[in-house]
């Protein structure tokens, strides 16, 4: 489309690569010259950490913030006990209250590198949790009051939940009212906050709509949203995804240096693409790295995996892996700041298999999976070719740490301690 932004936020959005939809730029972009504006995108709380599939919603919030408004976290305290069913092709499983204030506890963590809550600024950041509103609702006033406004056979037209009938699947009668709980949370934000925007990922388009349709119709307030792309590396691979499964944000799920090295191993076409999303280079310095090619691209991975890693865990724990990248990769030494497997003389006991070590230490999901990296030829000790998949390590072994090796670029150290 061709449209030209007058304000700050929209012009990022567009010239990033940040936007997929919006439901009215025009509206949208005068209201945020209007003064400081709240908008939101909400975080259900199914895991301890977010991924990096999630990051892209962080930085929409950060530039928001950035450019002078008010963002807001949702943590989904009360929609998490629904699921979203949003292109899944079955129900999440339930967590209990106690698993959710948990997960919720470990997502906090996340945000606060990202975005400011506790600065004096008229757009100091919030985060809430929906079941503040959510838990205490009376059944009956919201089919009466809210559910009224919502036509079931638009919401089975929708794209998420059409897919998941198509393919004969099925729905749940709690998940097909999440879509109503989500709807129902924006004009909640909007009547308590003002907040005029949802964000979210393109797959929660029907949900944005759904909440600034009910905001209309019950409160009469024009509000707004706005959708980034779902995110695929040009090989066709997830975003947030890797060899060892999801790359998360948290430091005790994915360690400073396996979260670079991620970053790393980028694809040459994703560069400049990524640069773009995940760090704040100029524009044009971005489109310069990821034009250039050949051994030049791999000084341009660099500084994704160290501007990315910096937003996320900070300057230092970025400078130290990749100083413990250039030790192991170019002087094949051990490096510092490699994920470490430490062994008690009790977990040791008379000897521990390569095989269970391999496990142990990250570099394989299971005692089948490192067998074959070993047949295949994929595993080193020490930078050496390891061949036996029967090899017993004991003690005297670890007198000194060794390094384990799954292919070229991924390694742990296992030491003993004490």
């Amino acid at each position: 489309m061709t449209y030209t932004p007058k304000s700050d936020f929209v012009a990022v959005m567009m010239e990033r690569g940040f936007l997929a939809d919006c439901t009215d730029y025009q509206g949208l972009d005068e209201a945020l010259l209007q003064g400081v504006r709240p908008a939101y995108i909400g975080f259900d709380a199914t895991a301890k950490s977010l991924h990096v599939g999630s990051l892209i919603q962080i930085m929409m919030l950060r530039w928001f913030q950035k450019t002078g408004h008010q963002p807001i976290t949702l943590m989904g305290g009360g929609t998490t006990k629904v699921g979203d069913p949003s292109f899944r092709a079955d129900e999440r499983p339930l967590l209990t209250e106690a698993q959710i204030d948990d997960n919720i506890a470990g997502i906090k963590k996340v945000f606060s590198a990202y975005i400011d809550y506790d600065s004096d600024a008229p757009n100091k950041a919030l985060m809430l949790n929906n079941a503040e509103w959510l838990d205490g609702l009376n059944y009956l006033e919201f089919l009466r009051d809210i559910g009224r406004h919502f036509s079931v056979n638009r919401m089975l037209a929708f794209e998420s939940v059409k897919s998941r009938l198509d393919r004969e699947q099925s729905l749940s009668f709690l998940e097909f009212n999440y879509m109503i709980l989500q709807a129902y949370d924006f004009m909640e934000l909007n009547n308590r906050y003002g907040c005029i925007l949802q964000m979210g990922g393109s797959d929660q388009w029907g949900n944005i709509v759904n909440g600034i349709d009910l905001t209309r119709r019950v409160i009469d307030h024009e509000v707004y949203g706005l959708t980034s792309p779902l995110l695929t590396t040009s090989d066709g691979k997830k975003m947030g995804k890797s060899a060892d499964g999801a790359v998360w944000l948290n430091p005790e799920m994915r360690s400073p240096y396996e979260f670079w090295q991620f970053w790393r191993n980028t694809t040459d076409a994703d560069v400049g693409r990524f640069l773009k999303l995940y760090t704040e280079l100029p524009v044009d310095e971005c489109e310069r790295l990821g034009a250039l090619a050949g051994s030049e691209v791999n000084a341009a991975k660099v500084i994704l995996a160290n501007e990315v890693t910096t937003l996320c865990h900070g300057v230092e724990a970025a400078a130290a892996a990749e100083a413990t990248a250039r030790e192991v990769f170019e002087k094949g030494g051990v490096g510092d700041d490699l994920p470490t497997l430490s062994l008690s003389s009790e977990d040791l006991g008379d000897g521990i298999s390569i095989v269970q070590l391999i496990v142990k230490s990250g570099l394989a999901k299971s005692g089948k999976d490192a067998k074959r990296l070993i047949s295949e030829n994929g595993a080193k000790i020490d930078d050496q070719p390891l061949t036996d998949a029967g090899l017993m390590i004991d003690a005297g072994a670890l007198s000194s740490p060794i390094k384990l090796s799954a292919g070229k670029k991924r390694h742990a150290l296992v030491r003993l301690d004490g």
